[in-house]
């Protein structure tokens, strides 16, 4: 189960929190958000809500991972944006480094994942360096093929599958658009197996697309559950009750925070170290949807941050407790661990040390993040809790689908579109253009004309 307590949010519990009347006046706004969303995904515009049902989609995935089962020792993923931060974060969830310390049958029986997610030549040299070109399989994510980062790993890589004589078919997977785009002309043409992104996914709303599913399968996570838990959330979230809505409530708070209490940072903050991915993957996709130039001309959009508990209790906490008043926390709680350990009862003499004695490392955890909440409370600080039982695939599914739906409700209320990123479409066609990509003079023409570095500002 995932619930959403939003207690410490409102202004009669932390005084720095949303009003209850804005909160109890704010159903008719999400309301007509939900229709609004409702109306783009029965268009058939907004194509994630369909995933969790997609048995085409799904039989893609789990077909393809039958096929090559055992052949490969390690998975390379070629990708950026959604398409790295969306495998990393069910990756990171369900097979963390410590899974392999848990279970040692289950390390040898499925291969490694490796996300290259920018062109930086170290990064990128040393894995191709580290990893036996014959025993590795590499998944190549774009949606149109255009990608420069993207499309510039995979040119590398096939090189050097190239020069190894090893077949192109047998150790290059494309996930991209059904029929158009670079990729899938090359799959047709080479014999390259390529699985579907929906032409009606975008980027960044499509891990539980092939995007995550492959990559999250070829290493063994339970693909069935992240879709069935993420259907239950679409189950949960078809209601425009806003009391009984979880995404509803998430968004319309996060929204009312930021534009009638002056909440304009938003701290996604899990207190588990499998979940930290899940804050790095929520920042884009709350960034990227809803920074956005509103029609009337008003920028609009908070500002998301990752943190981790209770690491950043050491670090950022600091800022959130007696910086300014310009943020909500979002912790993210589980109810049951993984594992535990008992924290051993010694030093009896030394009281600092004594009363850690008989409690547990997972109990110590829980009771630092309710404490942070309290803390934060005292000082007028909102923040809300997300619970999930467990870390396992149904959960992690669930609170993917649950921030994707809010991050739509959150464009409706904004009055923006939460599906596109024009902001990033400039710096894309200046790389273009400079790089030399036919049908770009323009933009390079333009670049060349901003001003240039000079000597004399420079120390």
């Amino acid at each position: 189960m995932l619930t959403l307590d939003y207690t410490f949010m409102l202004s009669d519990a932390v005084p720095g929190g949303v009003t209850p009347a804005a909160w109890s006046g704010a159903t008719d706004a999400f309301a007509s958000a939900h229709a609004s969303v409702t109306a783009r995904h029965r268009s058939g515009e907004l194509g994630f809500f369909d995933l969790p049902a997609d048995a085409s989609l799904l039989a893609q995935v789990t077909d393809f991972v039958a096929r090559t089962r055992a052949r490969y020792r390690d998975v390379v993923l070629l990708g950026i944006g959604g398409s790295a931060l969306g495998p990393v974060a069910p990756r990171n969830a369900l097979r963390p480094p410590q899974w392999n310390m848990l279970d040692d049958d289950a390390r040898e029986r499925w291969p490694r994942l490796h996300v290259l997610d920018n062109v930086d030549p170290v990064t990128i040299v040393a894995i191709l360096g580290r990893v036996k070109l014959p025993d590795t399989l590499f998944v190549v994510i774009s949606k149109s093929g255009g990608t420069a980062e993207t499309m510039a790993q995979y040119l590398v890589v096939r090189e050097r599958l190239v020069a190894a004589q090893l077949p192109l078919g047998d150790h290059l997977v494309f996930v991209t658009d059904p029929t158009k785009g670079a990729l899938r002309p090359i799959a047709t043409a080479e014999g390259i197996p390529a699985l579907d992104i929906p032409a009606n996914v975008g980027g960044r709303f499509s891990v539980l697309s092939p995007v995550g599913l492959l990559p999250a399968a070829l290493v063994g996570i339970d693909v069935k559950a992240l879709l069935l838990g993420a259907g239950d959330i679409v189950r949960r979230t078809a209601t425009d009750r806003l009391a009984e809505n979880p995404a509803g409530a998430f968004a319309v708070l996060q929204w009312l925070a930021d534009t009638t209490a002056g909440k304009h940072v938003h701290v996604l903050m899990p207190y588990a170290d499998p979940l930290r991915d899940i804050a790095s993957w929520f920042v884009q996709l709350w960034a990227e949807s809803l920074g956005k130039a509103h029609p009337d001309g008003r920028h609009v959009g908070p500002t998301p941050v990752p943190a981790l508990g209770a690491t950043d209790q050491h670090s950022q906490v600091q800022l959130f407790m007696e910086g300014p008043l310009d943020k909500t926390v979002t912790f993210v709680a589980v109810g049951t661990p993984l594992v535990d350990v008992r924290i051993p009862a010694m030093h009896a003499d030394v009281p600092d040390l004594a009363y850690l004695g008989g409690h547990s490392l997972w109990e110590l955890l829980n009771t630092e993040r309710r404490a942070t909440a309290g803390a934060l409370a005292s000082r007028g600080r909102p923040s809300a809790t997300i619970e999930i039982d467990t870390i396992d695939a149904w959960h992690v599914g669930g609170l993917m689908m649950l921030f994707e739906v809010a991050t739509a409700y959150a464009g409706a209320l904004y009055g923006i579109n939460a599906f596109d990123q024009p902001g990033v479409e400039l710096g894309k066609q200046f790389t273009y253009g400079i790089m030399g990509r036919p049908g770009f003079d323009a933009s390079r023409l333009a670049f060349d004309a901003l001003p240039r570095p000079s000597q004399d500002r420079r120390i």
